[in-house]
């Protein structure tokens, strides 16, 4: 796929579109309490997310997909939070100037944002929206430009850490955009974790893809390795302490083994799909790019394979149960 952007700051990438809209995003101070954001997409991710910004004090301004999402976070929030659920996303973009995404995938979006009464239809000019989802880099480049041509700066901010970092506020936050705009949305950040300053718009998306490439293809890899000993006559949970005192530790041996897979709870709040998307998200980003996917595609080919079979809402920790059925395939 062409490259669609270039490598510009957020504030440059739109071609000058729009300079008083990106003026007023990068001028002013920063966004504190009473602030009111947009919160848009509840899921097991989302809802902890949104939940730490009212605890801090942000009225909240939120929609989901599924109404009862919406029901169940209300009904699960501390006694002095402000929340509304506006009737429409027109109304979030006409009442909150910073508005955040938190979507299954890109395409869904560009449809919240830019789709028929969608938030930019009701966003003035200076509207900031934090996208902290896993999308497509690529796109995004697309993205930051049609929203700047309306007015709109994007922050992409994609996380990593799953459901427990999220409720804990903790997570890592992968930032990308202009140097002022961050700085304003800096204390809305900080609700919900740590932030890496990443580059211009696009280039969080970009390193959350490739992270969870790392991620994915660790996961593949101790499971192999835990396979592969189990039938010499290795004890798995001891094979994962040594690797875990060892050059092998890695996120699955460190995190996901202990606490989802050698239980068999396989409950570690992930969809398997979304691992398969963000998985071909990074092969999409290092074809763009013209380096080599010797690794890259045969990891994305087993995780795509994995959600076909087992499904896209099958937790991601069950690519080991994809694996044992080879294994026992082969027998």
């Amino acid at each position: 796929m062409a490259n669609e952007g270039g490598g510009a700051p957020a504030g440059a990438s739109a071609g000058g579109v729009n300079a008083l809209g990106a003026a007023s995003a990068a001028g002013g101070g920063a966004f504190q309490p009473p602030e009111k954001i947009g919160f848009i997409g509840l899921g097991n991710m989302g809802a902890p997310m949104a939940r730490n910004l009212a605890a801090a004090g942000y009225p909240l301004a939120v929609a989901d997909a599924v109404p009862t999402a919406v029901q169940r976070f209300r009904g699960n929030l501390p006694g002095h939070a402000k929340v509304e659920a506006p009737a429409n996303l027109k109304a979030i973009g006409e009442s909150c100037r910073v508005v955040i995404t938190m979507l299954p995938e890109g395409n869904i979006v560009r449809n919240v944002l830019l789709g028929d009464n969608g938030v930019a239809s009701g966003a003035k000019s200076g509207t900031i929206v934090i996208d902290m989802t896993s999308a497509s880099p690529v796109g995004t480049r697309a993205l930051v430009k049609d929203l700047a041509a309306k007015g709109i700066t994007l922050v992409d901010a994609p996380v990593s850490g799953g459901v427990g970092r999220a409720i804990d506020g903790k997570l890592a936050i992968m930032a990308g955009g202009d140097t002022d705009v961050l700085d304003r949305c800096q204390p809305i950040l900080d609700t919900m974790g740590q932030t890496f300053r990443t580059g211009p718009a696009s280039s969080g998306h970009a390193m959350k893809a490739l992270n969870n490439y790392l991620s994915a293809g660790a996961l593949a890899m101790a499971a192999e390795a835990v396979l592969a000993g189990e039938r010499f006559g290795l004890d798995p949970k001891l094979m994962i302490d040594i690797f875990n005192a060892s050059t092998g530790r890695n996120t699955a041996t460190d995190n996901k083994y202990p606490k989802f897979v050698l239980n068999r709870k396989f409950d570690s709040g992930f969809f398997l799909g979304l691992m398969a998307k963000d998985l071909r998200l990074a092969l999409e980003l290092a074809e763009d790019s013209g380096t080599p996917v010797e690794l890259l595609k045969p990891v994305v080919e087993m995780w795509s394979q994995a959600e076909k079979e087992l499904g896209f809402k099958a937790d991601n920790t069950e690519i080991v149960k994809y694996l044992e059925a080879r294994r026992r395939a082969q027998k």
